[in-house]
């Protein structure tokens, strides 16, 4: 008879034969804790694994089944135990060590676990090793290696497979109120993380186990595409639409706002339920957001026009949200406050080397946040000082590098850039050395150069060195339209904004204010 049977058969065997059982099981289970913990903790572990058999086999519950939902209900229930306080059950620790009593049953063999990553031992030690080859800090490899091995204990207690780990159990994880047996610094319970930490620890080891090919790919689907509607809709997207990366998440993450309220069934929808989408909104959100709503949500009906699930003129029952162009003056910096922003950037340290080529590039160039964080090395014709913008729409365009950015550009790419496979320009300075997550990171990268430059009156973000090199030119004598050719603009009506801030060429077409003449 195997270990397993032997503790499903516990309940119906006599009383002196569970007891040798349980007394046997509890011996091993202290030899096991002497061998990888201080004897002095023993005892205390010996109690909790007795109370905690006691009570399952008063409510006839057979070990095998034992999981982490059987051990809250052993933590939650109203102990008249003989020998045992409820007071015990109030501890944390005492709850652990019950845990870790669980998981050497498990590894015993005595708890069957339907284990679907082989040697997960084995990618622990091969994960702690690829953290150190990537770079990372010794503390960050302790870190992210501790929660690899939390978040692996925490599936098996759970009892969720590896191939069912998506977004969903990820977050699961991060919120959960930790009890798990694994939590030790230096052979001591550690400190709870938090749930940013769990989750980033997590989804690190996914991310690694994913590149490896041990699970596959559809565990790593946002939780938004889990609904069949915003996978089918980001399919379409990318196929029919040709939308970019960027595009798509931005859409989705707007999708998944009100897509519960139009309801399940297509063809039920009415003018109705597509206007209060629109119409009920926050109060908080701005103009630009209610305009990216109604044209997420033009964009989905006609998706689904196109599968013949709605009828076609509901796209016309998205009310319009105005767009008031040329409304607004552009904010805009001096020449001034813009090479004191360049200045700023302390170049004795490699954030402020990667910085400074950054800023450069967006005040001397007017390039878009996009622009800078797409650029590729191949980019770069250094032979013959130019520079390869591809901007909107997937319009390449070359620009002259002047020599002060093509000289930051080079400080960065020859003593601050990591030594790695990747195409792109400008990387993250800390381990992993990965291209910045999206252009969003190259306005903050803005937003923190202004701060630490204690620069105020400037608004934050990368457009402003855009704003500022077109008010820059038109006063030194530019005229519109090589405005609009330097900013790459592929309409005359989008530079005319710009007129605005030419106040010496307003003044030569204004016309005198008749406030002084009688009525």
């Amino acid at each position: 008879m195997t270990s397993a049977e032997h503790s499903h058969s516990d309940c119906h065997a006599p009383a002196g034969g569970v007891a040798a059982r349980k007394d046997a099981l509890v011996s091993a289970f202290l030899e096991h804790l002497r061998s990888t913990r201080s004897p002095r903790i023993s005892r205390h572990h010996s109690s909790a694994a007795r109370h905690f058999l006691l009570w399952l086999d008063r409510c006839r519950i057979p070990a095998t089944s034992a999981d982490d939902t059987i051990v809250d209900r052993f933590a939650r229930h109203r102990c008249r135990c003989p020998r045992y306080s409820r007071r015990e059950l109030g501890s944390p620790v005492y709850v652990s060590r019950v845990r870790r009593f669980v998981r050497f049953l498990e590894d015993r063999g005595d708890i069957p676990v339907a284990e679907d990553v082989d040697h997960i031992a084995t990618h622990l030690t091969t994960f702690a090793h690829h953290l150190e080859v990537v770079g990372y800090s010794v503390v960050s490899q302790r870190g992210y290696r501790s929660e690899a091995e939390h978040f692996a204990c925490w599936l098996r207690l759970s009892r969720i497979r590896w191939r069912d780990v998506n977004e969903t159990v990820i977050d699961r994880f991060a919120q959960h109120d930790c009890r798990c047996p694994l939590r030790r610094k230096r052979g001591m319970l550690a400190e709870r993380t938090g749930p940013a930490h769990r989750g980033r620890g997590a989804r690190r080891f996914i991310d690694f186990l994913y590149e490896r090919g041990v699970i596959p790919p559809a565990n790593l689907v946002p939780a938004a595409l889990e609904d069949p509607r915003l996978s089918a809709f980001c399919l379409w997207l990318k196929r029919h639409r040709g939308a970019t990366d960027e595009t798509i998440r931005r859409y989705l993450h707007e999708a998944s706002r009100w897509l519960f309220s139009l309801g399940d069934d297509p063809a039920a929808y009415d003018a109705a339920t597509i206007r209060g989408v629109v119409l009920n909104q926050e109060p908080r959100r701005s103009r630009a957001s209610v305009q990216m709503t109604t044209t997420v949500l033009r964009s989905y009906l006609r998706f689904l026009a196109a599968r013949g699930e709605c009828r076609p003129e509901l796209a016309h029952a998205v009310p319009p949200a105005p767009r008031r162009r040329l409304a607004t003056i552009p904010r805009y910096a001096g020449p001034a406050v813009i090479e004191r922003i360049i200045e700023s950037c302390n170049t004795t340290t490699p954030v402020g080397i990667r910085d400074r080529a950054i800023i450069l590039l967006l005040g001397r160039l007017g390039l878009r946040a996009g622009d800078v964080w797409r650029l590729r090395l191949a980019d770069i014709d250094w032979a013959n000082a130019l520079l390869r913008v591809h901007g909107k729409g997937r319009r390449p365009t070359r620009l002259p590098l002047p020599q002060d950015v093509g000289d930051a550009v080079l400080a960065y790419l020859e003593r601050v850039r990591p030594k790695v496979r990747e195409e792109r320009v400008f990387l993250r300075i800390q381990a992993p050395f990965r291209p910045f997550a999206s252009s969003t990171e190259i306005a903050g990268i803005v937003a923190r150069v202004l701060a630490r430059a204690c620069i105020d009156g400037v608004p934050t973000g990368a457009h402003v060195f855009r704003h500022s090199l077109a008010t820059s030119m038109l006063r030194a004598g530019a005229s519109l339209e090589s405005v609009g050719t330097v900013l790459r603009h592929r309409s005359p009506n989008t530079t005319a904004i710009y007129a605005k801030v030419d106040v010496a060429m307003l003044e030569t077409v204004a016309q005198p204010w008749p406030g002084d003449l009688s009525c």
